[in-house]
């Protein structure tokens, strides 16, 4: 498991575009008929996809995590972003569609991971977070989650949130997890741009045509940086990074959070005109 360390808002200044792409960008995750995790020294965070096509893909241990077995001290949240697909968790079955998502907490054991039709796999996307506690594994569909219409045409950021892991939703240690769809003709995410000091982010993009890029930016409010972003690439947000982007076509993402709390409105938000 490739392991990316923390970065100081001071020295980030520094960074030209590769050295930002070196340690921030969450690329190659998407592996056949495997799981690909990246472990990050902001608040314990691991960041992977699953991608099972011809064979059934379990979820394996790896030597940094130093446990018996994957979740022995962990959470995850998985969101399918492809096809069918279906996660046995220590015995029991859960089909997701595309964007269901399923939580699964502290203690379970053995995790697999399948697709119904190999010409259309599931891509399941998992967070995982240090857990001190076992909260239920939880399914929840995505037409049944909390959903919010935010956002108008004439700032081009018209889109859909839904929450799927937070306080008022499936419920976790740390975890928090939803997914944002952007409507035709908008382009801009997280409007207005925000820090939180209490949590680090993960923002991953999907449905991003092959032709089209998002270009997400990050740095504290007065010093931003960009990352031009394909489909399927994740990238880290520190504490003291914004994390808004645009695109050159409309686009779906997953927000991912750990840290010290589960409050969603946990943010401290900057004027577009504050931005430099």
């Amino acid at each position: 498991m490739k392991q990316i360390q923390a970065v100081h808002s001071e020295d980030f200044k520094s960074y030209d575009t590769e050295k930002i792409r070196e340690r921030f960008l969450l690329d190659d995750l998407k592996a056949t008929d495997k799981a690909n995790f990246v472990y990050s020294h902001y608040d314990r965070m691991i960041t992977g996809l699953i991608t099972p096509v011809n064979s059934v893909v379990d979820l394996g241990n790896y030597d940094i995590l130093r446990a018996e077995y994957f979740l022995e001290r962990r959470e995850l949240g998985v969101i399918n972003v492809g096809g069918q697909g279906t996660i046995v968790a220590d015995g029991t079955s859960y089909d997701l569609a595309k964007k269901d998502c399923l939580y699964l907490g502290k203690g379970v054991k053995e995790v697999k991971f399948s697709s119904k039709d190999s010409s259309n796999p599931a891509v399941f996307y998992a967070l995982s977070a240090p857990a001190h506690t076992s909260y239920p594994t939880t399914f929840a569909s995505h037409a049944d989650v909390f959903s919010a219409d935010l956002g108008a045409v004439e700032t081009a950021n018209q889109r859909t949130i839904s929450r799927y892991i937070h306080k008022d939703g499936i419920q976790s240690c740390q975890l928090v997890m939803g997914l944002t769809s952007l409507s035709t003709g908008s382009i801009w995410n997280t409007i207005p741009p925000h820090t939180h000091d209490r949590r680090m982010e993960v923002y991953f993009y999907f449905d991003v045509e092959p032709d089209q890029r998002v270009i997400h930016f990050m740095g504290q409010p007065q010093q931003t940086r960009h990352i031009v972003m394909a489909n399927h690439e994740a990238v880290l947000s520190p504490s003291w990074s914004i994390h808004s982007g645009a695109g050159t076509k409309n686009y779906s993402f997953i927000w991912g959070m750990a840290g010290e709390n589960l409050d969603y409105a946990d943010m401290d938000t900057f004027a577009v005109g504050e931005l430099r």
